[in-house]
């Protein structure tokens, strides 16, 4: 009679195999499975702990959310998002930390991030400003955060331009002087006075917070707006183009579209991140305008 031995599974037979020496080839697919999980608790754990409650050392941020491309983010609404408050934090870094955080989708344009480039403007609490230059410490709490009003939004933050660009290069903004020196390597010379005229209005980064502070260009698409009108000033006013360009820059800015149309409500002025008086360049305009039309005989 012939006696049977019980079979071994294959893990006992690959477990029996190397047990006087290296670990089984299953031994190490479970270790590693088990390392793997631990790694992924260990991240995940972290995570939670980056991730600040709510209390005195945060800074609330209501953030209007909206995109068209993607189904059930079409309807506007705002996001709720707790960022720790650091000494000299601005409203783009507490963006910026909300977006690697809590959310990679949330969406805003910025770049040189020192009040410059002028990408950034957003309308926070109730105001035109940009987001690199307005401290969190000057702001109530909840920062609320939404894109400049008065101009189409593309997604969250981000708003058409192309508007405002298009008004921009309609007053022609570039240095166009009648005449040229014979020497071609001769600089066009400006005086100190002049140049002091000028300055303010040089400062402009074409950030869009006057104009979209301004209720006539809300009202009027075709209205120059305070931005253009500015950069218009600015070279109507240099001394070196001479009396045949400006008074073609004149003639652009004092169609019904133009200066006429602002009301000095002064708003652009107060909203502007660089201080430039833009309702005095406007009303400066009008007077040169009205003195140009002035005929005498």
């Amino acid at each position: 009679m012939s006696t049977q031995l019980p079979q071994q599974s294959d893990a006992e037979a690959e477990v029996e195999s190397d047990a006087e020496g290296e670990p089984s080839k299953g031994d190490i697919r479970r270790e590693e499975k088990r390392q793997r999980a631990a790694d992924k608790e260990a991240e995940r754990q972290a995570e939670e702990a980056e991730k600040p409650a709510a209390g005195e050392n945060t800074r609330e941020l209501l953030v209007f959310r909206f995109d068209p491309e993607v189904e059930g983010k079409q309807e506007p609404r705002f996001d709720e998002f707790h960022v720790p408050f650091e000494k000299g934090m601005t409203v783009l870094d507490a963006l910026i930390y909300a977006r690697d955080h809590y959310d990679s989708s949330l969406t805003f344009r910025h770049s040189c991030r020192q009040a410059v480039c002028g990408s950034d403007a957003m309308f926070v609490n109730g105001q035109q400003r940009l987001a690199c230059k307005t401290q969190i410490s000057d702001l109530s709490n909840p920062v609320r955060i939404e894109p400049l009003p008065h101009a189409d939004v593309r997604k969250d933050l981000v708003v058409d331009m192309q508007h405002f660009y298009d008004q921009m290069d309609a007053v022609e903004p570039y240095f166009d002087a009648d005449e040229l020196p014979d020497d071609e390597l001769a600089e066009q010379r400006q005086s100190r006075e002049n140049r002091e005229k000028v300055k303010m209005s040089t400062r402009c980064i074409w950030c869009g917070a006057c104009m979209s502070s301004c209720n006539i260009a809300a009202s009027d698409n075709e209205y120059l707006g305070p931005a253009a009108i500015n950069k218009a000033y600015r070279f109507a006013m240099d001394e070196r183009e001479g009396e045949d360009r400006m008074q073609e820059r004149l003639e652009i800015i004092e169609q019904e579209h133009g200066v006429w149309r602002c009301q000095t409500q002064f708003s652009c002025t107060e909203v502007c991140p660089k201080d430039i008086p833009l309702t005095e360049h406007i009303q400066e305009l009008k007077r040169e305008a009205v003195k140009n039309n002035l005929k005498f005989w």
